[in-house]
């Protein structure tokens, strides 16, 4: 039976070997692709972007009415029409003379530093050009390297605006904080992703008097409307005079009976309602590029801003496009406008003077090298030496997919680690195995036992200060050194672990009687 555990034991290893170093295959539209993931390569092994930025150093057309205010037009007009007009065209410099100071350059430089962090960054070289304010820029190269050489050069500028006066009402001075935001949104049917942004307080007073200011409100005017009738009836005056004349008396009576009706004035008042919306609209510009055009629905009192980007949507890649996209909105607004206009010089991808071929010398010898101490175990040790070996090519399979799945990023100095890993643990073995070997043979698994206890106790007692600075590497800004933080980290790690449930349990199968 304890033969069946080892022979188990030693064809797991081999599967595990064979994943790591030859992959798991798979048939994909007529191909074949490798589902292992491939390590995520240094920009000193992999190669990088190269990103030159260089000052604007040319001029826009402003046109400007008789006293000498900027005009927008919608179209672009001649110089008969713009002197029928009364207007005038100016020659403005992007960057004013004045402006291109050493101080400009730096506060640049700074920015975009910035904003390749705040977008998750974690490997990259600047630097400045003190004489011209050149900007260079050295990032890894991966899918989302074309979106960050885009966004270094934006400058940033931010402005709510009145849409009908154009009247400034806020600006980057009124930015705290800005950050992205999603969630499910049952009534959208999907994801929702928001730009959030937080204004400062003196922003904050801002935006409340803003949002009360430009809301759709609805105006309702009464209009009275009167109409005058006039009937007038007049009957005839009938006069009805009856004259006696007598010899001795003469009597006259007349009688005058007069009838008039009138309906002198009849007035009919129609009263009418009229409801107009009106809107009070403010736009929110980037760059001068007009983001939207909205009002408010309510007073906002917690000085947050949110605005959603793209639509509602269940598809993961539409999600994490919008997060990008949001993304890399939220690292321009935050780290502010740039003082100056700079231009895309250059952008190129440059190999590393390291190949791949200089890489499989290095891995090479590393082989022989163990190789050869494999053969010494065996010589030495015997049997135990062989599982010792097997066991420990097994942790070698299990070390290298590991950081394929830890997203550690492998640079020179992380190659070294690997092989520091390496020749550890051969000493952590050949240490196990001396103590068994020394011990008593007439009790071989408490022999075993002992020396297992022994050896750990002793090699990582010693490795205390090693691993106390090994976790601080790991949270280095250099990607360099944090990369060999990281590889240390987890080889220590899988050495301890790796070695108690493997290499130590087929020592133990083969002491048992």
């Amino acid at each position: 039976m304890k033969k069946i555990k080892i022979f188990t034991i030693i064809i797991l290893i081999i599967l595990i070997t064979m994943v790591s170093f030859f992959g798991v295959y798979v048939h994909v539209q007529n191909r074949m692709e490798n589902k292992v993931r491939d390590y995520e390569l240094d920009m000193d092994l992999k190669g990088a972007r190269y990103a030159r930025l260089s000052v604007n150093t040319e001029s826009t057309d402003v046109i400007k009415d008789a006293d000498g205010n900027e005009v927008e037009t919608e179209e672009e007009l001649t110089d008969e029409q713009l002197a029928e007009k009364g207007y005038t065209k100016e020659s403005v410099p992007n960057n004013s003379q004045e402006s291109l100071t050493a101080e400009n350059y730096q506060k640049s430089k700074e920015i975009i530093e910035e904003r390749l962090k705040s977008q998750g960054v974690g490997e990259y070289e600047i630097s400045l050009d003190n004489e011209t304010g050149d900007i260079l820029v050295q990032i890894p190269e991966n899918d989302s390297t074309d979106n960050l050489v885009s966004n270094m050069n934006t400058v940033g500028k931010f402005e709510i605006t009145d849409a009908e006066t154009k009247e400034v009402l806020m600006n980057n001075g009124d930015i705290k904080a800005v950050n992205v935001m999603y969630g499910s949104d049952s009534s959208a049917g999907g994801t929702m992703v928001y730009l959030n942004i937080e204004f400062n307080k003196e922003g904050k007073e801002k935006l409340k008097n803003i949002s009360n200011t430009y809301v759709e409100s609805d105006d309702t005017s009464t209009e009275n409307t009167t109409s005058e009738n006039t009937t007038t009836d007049a009957n005839t005056t009938n006069t009805e005079s009856t004259e006696n004349t007598t010899t001795n008396t003469a009597t006259e009576n007349t009688t005058d009976n007069t009838t008039t009706n009138e309906t002198t004035e009849g007035t009919t008042e129609n009263t009418e309602e009229s409801t107009e919306t009106t809107k009070k609209e403010i736009t929110m510009k980037v760059d001068d590029e007009e983001i939207m055009t909205t009002t408010f629905d309510e007073p906002i009192e917690n000085g947050q801003l949110q605005l959603s980007i793209g639509s509602a949507s269940t598809d993961t890649s539409t999600i994490q496009e919008n997060i990008r996209q949001a993304t890399q909105m939220a690292s321009v607004l935050d780290s502010g406008n740039l003082p100056l206009q700079y231009d895309l010089q250059s952008n190129e991808y440059v190999l590393s003077d390291i190949t791949n071929t200089e890489i499989e010398y290095i891995a090479l010898a590393v082989g022989i090298v163990l190789l050869i101490g494999f053969i010494v175990l065996i010589i030495r040790f015997k049997l135990n030496g062989f599982l010792s070996a097997i066991a420990f090519i097994g942790l070698i399979s299990l070390y290298l997919l590991v950081i394929r799945y830890t997203n550690v990023s492998v640079s020179l100095q992380g190659i070294v680690g690997i092989i520091v890993t390496i020749f550890l643990n051969y000493i952590f073995i050949s240490k196990i195995l001396s103590k068994i070997k020394n011990s008593d043979d007439t009790k071989k698994l408490e022999n075993v036992k002992q020396g297992v206890k022994e050896g750990y106790k002793e090699f990582f007692i010693k490795l205390v200060p090693i691993c106390i600075s090994i976790i601080a590497l790991c949270f280095a800004s250099w990607t360099t050194i944090s990369s060999f933080g990281m590889v240390m980290f987890w080889g220590i790690t899988l050495m301890a672990l790796y070695n108690y449930l493997i290499t130590v349990t087929m020592l133990k199968l083969k002491a048992e009687k």
